[in-house]
């Protein structure tokens, strides 16, 4: 099955690229990427899923879970230094062309739904200090939301290096109100309110019951579903590292430090109000938590921090739009005008597409009120199943024994291999049918690009395996886009 999806060889690959960005700037990807606005909204969204006892339990399941997807991301950087665009990648060199355009594609449209996610609630939350900005779908709001995007925009359109660099800045801005609410709660912290039902087996929140233990760690691990997306920042920007090695320790350094994040924030929380009350602040809740200790200048404070989070995941997420474009189009997945690079080497038209796509659907929230939880779950349903791509290669190395001549590390890459892949499955189920359904359709539809680039270079359009992923594809579109016609299915 594997050797009649072998992609098709690419024709001469381009120079590598001189100039390179450096540990600290890959780190702030994964990072930037990662903390967006989901830790500031933990404290309420946990305490109305699980107790501390639970909730610990779910983080350590969670943890090893990304881990083992981490160690995945670390391997194969390493192991295979000539696949670049992580997901891309990993899916296209296992799987073939089709399965790696899916991959991208997916990963693309999941990153700008993202960004338009983030610019919603961006103005949501400077409406804490402008009323007109108040929900962040207002006129007023979708207009600011429009000028951050284009300020964004001409910003990368300065090139890479320039955008990350202001990422760097950015994401350490952005990290300094999560540690000042770690600091304050650390002070505060009240070991009898957080062991006062430890197990939740009283604590009733809106008068129903947690549940038993593995009931409410199976809640908690939904929430964390989406706290963990974009592990594979420093991956999907292989190709533009200044030293290969840099992208796995990059990756592992960003998850050690946004795990450790998490874990204070929601833990630590637990001691400061009883957890009903905890369950019911609104979001974000960190801000009404910080009210709640030391007045209103902690809200406002906290709401600084996420409007910069959240500018600092817009940056982040840009950047990683381009580049899994860009990639693609450079192997014949995609179109080649997707990879052309302007003076400065950013993939102009392909920031131009993903833009004018954020633009519209700025456009579609204006007119339809989409919410913000939509669209996050919409985006992270679309990323997921490139991470299931990733971890499967990495399985399927270890089976055949590729890259492990020596057999040195092989059976705990398959070990580490498996764990990730058993974990994205799940990711895949928690996610939700009708988002995969959804999913289908956009892949349906962006196929056209991929039919595009293989006349483009006068390649077969697919093998006869890529054939049935396609009827796959188009067989639950036609379904998606029925139930879509009926009201049956909505997303949005």
């Amino acid at each position: 099955m594997s050797q009649t999806l072998a992609p098709q060889p690419a024709q001469a690959p381009p120079p590598p690229v001189k100039a390179g960005l450096g540990l600290a700037a890959l780190t702030a990807l994964v990072v930037g990427s990662m903390i967006g606005s989901g830790i500031f909204a933990l404290p309420s969204q946990m305490a109305g899923s699980a107790a501390p006892g639970p909730l610990v339990i779910g983080w350590i399941i969670t943890g090893v879970g990304m881990l083992m997807l981490a160690f995945v991301f670390q391997s194969l950087a390493t192991r295979k230094p000539g696949v670049d665009g992580g997901v891309y990648g990993y899916a296209r060199a296992g799987f073939g062309d089709y399965v790696g355009f899916t991959a991208a594609f997916g990963y693309w449209v999941s990153a700008w739904v993202g960004n338009v996610a983030y610019l919603v609630l961006l103005f949501s939350t400077l409406g804490y200090f402008v009323d007109a900005f108040a929900g962040g779908a207002t006129a007023p709001a979708i207009i600011g939301a429009s000028i951050v995007l284009w300020i964004v925009h001409a910003l990368t359109l300065r090139g890479i290096k320039t955008a990350a660099a202001v990422n760097v800045v950015v994401t350490i801005a952005k990290v300094v109100p999560i540690l000042v609410f770690v600091a304050i709660a650390a002070v505060g912290f009240k070991a009898g309110l957080f062991t006062a039902d430890i197990w939740g087996h009283a604590t009733q929140i809106d008068g129903v019951p947690l549940g038993d233990t593995m009931s409410q760690v199976k809640n908690m691990m939904l929430v964390t579903v989406w706290v963990f997306i974009g592990i594979e920042g420093a991956s999907v920007y292989s190709r533009r590292a200044a030293r290969r090695e840099n992208v796995g320790r990059a990756t592992l350094l960003g998850f050690a430090g946004v795990l450790a994040l998490l874990l204070l924030v929601t833990l630590l929380s637990y001691g400061l109000m009883a957890q009903a009350k905890l369950a019911g602040v609104p979001d974000p809740s960190m801000a009404g938590v910080l009210e709640q200790q030391v007045g209103s200048w902690g809200a406002a404070f906290i709401s600084i921090g996420l409007a910069i989070s959240l500018l600092g995941a817009l940056i982040a997420w840009v950047l990683l739009c381009v580049e899994i474009l860009r990639l693609p189009a450079l192997e014949g997945v995609l179109p080649t005008a997707l990879a052309r690079e302007n003076a400065h080497g950013a993939p102009a038209n392909a920031l131009w597409l993903t833009n004018v796509c954020v633009q519209a659907m700025l456009l579609w929230t204006l007119a339809n009120e989409s919410t913000y939880l939509n669209l996050i779950l919409l985006a992270t349903s679309l990323i997921l199943l490139p991470y299931l791509w990733s971890a499967a290669y990495q399985v399927l190395l270890a089976v055949r024994g590729e890259t492990y001549e020596s057999s040195h590390g092989r059976a705990r890459d398959l070990v580490v291999g498996v764990v990730a892949l058993v974990y994205a499955g799940w990711l895949v189920y928690a996610g939700g049918w009708q988002y995969l359904l959804v999913a289908a359709v956009f892949y349906l539809a962006g196929t056209v690009l991929f039919v595009w680039a293989r006349r483009e270079r006068k390649l077969p359009v697919f093998t006869t395996a890529e054939w049935v992923a396609f009827a796959v594809v188009t067989v639950t579109a036609v379904a998606a886009i029925a139930l879509l016609a009926t009201g049956n299915l909505a997303v949005l």
